[in-house]
């Protein structure tokens, strides 16, 4: 039996069904467990939610004396689903704060999800799906912002936040390709899941700051299919999933592993992810490398020949831009700039914001430019150590 009952009537022993209200409402990535930490409890009632769907068969119910005041229905597919949300177009400014709750909030949940599987318990999709919502939604608003902050890592949380990055850019992507709403989201749900077998990996091997030895990659190698294993153990995987966690790792030329899968071979999502991952993981620092520029990543994949579907790369520059945001570019007037937000007609003409003049070799006054309404070009891409300039996000991140 399934009530709605006010916060203030939670105790610990009671099973949480479902909150009223939106994801980023409440403090916790999943919404079915039994409550048992008194900490829970506080957070609950210090957070936006005022009611919550308790399932009185799975934990404690409420007192008798409160019963007459509370809703009560049978099945769980009965509980009203929250309204949607018109999701309207939003500047970066405007989606880039709510941008930044959505990718703590889901590395959090990845983080959870990892520690889960080391410890045996099966993956939950449904569990999973607000996040992929939220993340699909931000992208839906505003496609720069929540990916530019996930590529924003750091050697500890790469690995989470990595794969928050690979579900808003597999949303991005597919959105770019066409697909429809659903097959949106199952793409989003395989990209927050394709890495899932690095929970199976050593924790030394995995964030080792040096170089890996052979034997170290070759047990790096394994995850594929360490995920694959556990995605088959999991509830509600859809084959979608479970196919980019096995394959996001094949290359178009067949020299990928851990099957040899060729672009003939391949499925359409695992191409996506192949491009995605390999994006993500190149743009961001590593314990053993910093990240490569945006703009500069995307031209050195553009000639990485037989490593992925061209078709499917060429849908990926046009989902990010040829400048993506970060990217570190120079006018024709010879001031720096950075990429702040893409133009809303042309790859090449995004909005940027300069800060540094080639010329007296000094930073300037930052000033944001439109280049679809201005005389100055972009005369290429640059890197930001040939000027000493450091922690070079600032300009654009805010």
């Amino acid at each position: 039996m399934l009530r709605k009952i006010p916060v203030d009537q939670l105790t610990l022993g009671m099973h949480l069904q479902a909150f009223c209200g939106a994801w980023l409402d409440h403090p916790f990535w999943r919404t079915k467990f039994v409550l048992v930490d008194p900490n829970d409890l506080v957070l609950i009632r210090e957070s936006n939610i005022t009611e919550v769907w308790i399932d009185a068969t799975k934990g404690k119910d409420i007192a008798p004396q409160n019963v007459s005041a509370c809703t009560e229905i049978l099945a769980a597919e009965d509980i009203p689903a929250e309204p949607p949300v018109v999701q309207n177009k939003a500047t970066f400014a405007d989606e880039v704060k709510k941008a930044g709750q959505i990718v703590n909030k889901g590395k959090e949940a990845v983080l959870s999800m990892f520690q889960e599987a080391r410890m045996g318990k099966a993956i939950e999709a449904e569990a999973a799906a607000p996040l992929v919502e939220e993340i699909s939604n931000s992208v839906m608003r505003n496609p720069g912002a929540l990916i530019s902050l996930a590529r924003l890592k750091t050697a500890d949380d790469y690995t989470y936040m990595h794969s928050v990055a690979v579900c808003a850019l597999m949303i991005a992507l597919a959105r770019q390709l066409g697909l429809d709403e659903q097959e949106t989201r199952e793409a989003g749900m395989a990209g927050l899941l394709h890495d899932l077998g690095k929970a199976m990996i050593p924790m030394e091997v995995l964030n080792k700051p040096g170089k890996l030895t052979d034997e170290e990659f070759a047990v790096v190698k394994t995850h594929p299919e360490e995920g694959h294993k556990l995605l088959l153990q999991g509830k509600g995987i859809n084959a979608i999933t479970r196919d980019v966690c096995l394959h996001h790792h094949e290359k178009a030329d067949g020299s990928g592993y851990p099957k040899g899968l060729n672009n003939d071979s391949m499925s359409l999502y695992a191409k996506m992810g192949a491009v995605c991952d390999v994006y993500d993981a190149i743009t961001s620092n590593r314990p053993y490398k910093a990240g490569w520029d945006p703009a500069e990543s995307i031209k050195r994949m553009a000639e990485w020949k037989g490593h992925f579907d061209p078709a499917v790369f060429q849908a990926f520059v046009k989902s990010l831009g040829i400048y993506p945001i970060g990217s570190l570019v120079r006018l024709e007037s010879g001031k720096l700039a950075i990429v702040v937000e893409q133009g809303e007609k042309s790859l090449l003409s995004p909005k940027v914001k300069t800060f540094f003049s080639t010329r007296s070799q000094a930073y300037i006054k930052p000033e944001t430019i439109d280049l679809a309404r201005s005389a100055e070009k972009i005369a290429g891409r640059e890197d930001a150590q040939k000027w000493g300039i450091k922690d070079i996000d600032r300009y654009w991140v805010g």
